[in-house]
């Protein structure tokens, strides 16, 4: 049998045991120490301007953004339903409701028009809506411009879920930090990896210095454990840190080796019919973590089902699509604003293999299924 291509594997860059071996020697294993100041000094640098807390995952983060916007029992919190579960999970554990938003076509993010109308919903209720959660979906940027038009009319912060795009960007500013709040993930399939791990961003110093105090389960500072409000153990290991350190050194290269992917995909498959990739906006730079592409069936008689198969039998990982939130049996009962555009992206899209370490043999046998498949 052929070598597995995976959908997303992680990818080292060559000096991260050389940052891991410095906690050791240190013997900084805690979650503190040179790696995890180093590797946030790399991210605010990265980013351009603001403050970064290096934490254990992006579903730690958008928890603790959530907490720092005072998010409690009763309220709203409006959220993308075309996303991982990842991003509307914290809202549950404020005891919040969540109120799900559909999609727009032409990036496949947070639609919004269905957007407005969710607001509205809310302050017919008389609830007070404490946050809206954007999701730059597969690396590619929401329509932010109008986006940020209707909630800095309703005066409604936005926390901007890029998890899945660090080092894309929006006419040119960095994704994730274009609003209140940023998150990152670092898992194992992202374009960066600390093994686990994530990051919150925030331009105002204090409120990241607050995220640090309730990641470190809020400790007091006293002579003794005491504690005024409830913590969590959220911090990033120095080990983790370390592997971060020397991935940050080569995120560049791996941005654009996730775009190269997209590239070959685009030009070899383009002109196959009823076959469709996410769209990139003149205004918006996708670092491209996922190749993301519908199949009409219409067109093509063939359904992702049917093409996930045909990769799977040439050992070939790919993925459907995220079901949206408000099809999820969890969610069943929050409210959803919007159409079927979500919904109709899920069962007509998939991902393809997008590693950083794909070779372009690999991208060959991948194309080499797919157009056997249209024959």
């Amino acid at each position: 049998m052929e070598k597995k291509i995976w959908l997303s594997p992680p990818h080292m860059g060559g000096t991260e045991m050389s940052y891991i071996q410095q906690a050791f020697d240190t013997n900084w294993i805690a979650p503190v120490g040179a790696n995890v100041d180093a590797f946030e000094k790399q991210i605010d640098e990265f980013m351009g301007y603001g403050h970064v807390a290096a934490l254990s995952s992006g579903t730690a983060a958008l928890h603790l953004a959530l907490v720092l916007l005072g998010v409690t029992r009763g309220d709203f919190v409006i959220c993308q339903s075309l996303t991982f579960a990842a991003s509307a999970n914290p809202i549950i554990y404020q005891g919040a409701t969540p109120i799900f938003v559909d999609s727009e076509p032409l990036t496949w993010n947070l639609c919004p028009d269905a957007l407005e109308s969710a607001i509205k919903h809310c302050v017919r209720k008389g609830r007070k809506l404490k946050a809206i959660i954007i999701v730059h979906l597969y690396g590619m940027p929401a329509r932010m411009d109008e986006i940020l038009t209707v909630c800095h009319h309703h005066n409604i912060p936005i926390i901007e879920d890029a998890a899945e795009a660090l080092g894309s960007a929006y006419k040119g500013q960095k994704a994730g930090s274009l609003c209140r709040f940023g998150i990152f993930s670092f898992n194992g399939n992202k374009i960066l990896t600390t093994s686990g791990g994530g990051a919150l961003w925030s331009e105002d110093p204090m409120v990241i210095q607050k995220a640090k105090f309730l990641a470190t389960q809020a400790r007091d500072p006293a002579p003794h454990y005491a504690h005024s409000v409830t913590g969590y153990n959220y911090s990033l290991s120095n080990i983790c840190a370390g592997i971060g350190r020397g991935q940050m050194e080569v995120l560049e290269e791996r941005i654009a080796q996730r775009r190269a992917n997209y590239a070959f995909y685009q030009q070899t498959l383009s002109t196959l019919p009823g076959l469709k990739f996410q769209n990139e906006p003149p205004e918006c730079l996708s670092n491209r973590w996922l190749t993301a592409l519908t199949l009409d069936f219409q067109q093509t008689g063939i359904s992702p089902q049917t093409l996930v198969a045909a990769l799977e039998c040439k050992n070939i990982e790919s993925r459907h699509l995220w079901k949206p939130m408000h099809l999820q049996p969890l969610f069943k009962d929050a409210p959803y604003f919007g159409g079927t555009i979500a919904g109709d992206l899920f069962r007509s899209g998939i991902c393809l293999p997008s590693g950083s370490s794909l070779a372009e043999d690999d991208l060959q046998r991948v194309t080499q299924v797919i157009t056997n498949l249209f024959a």
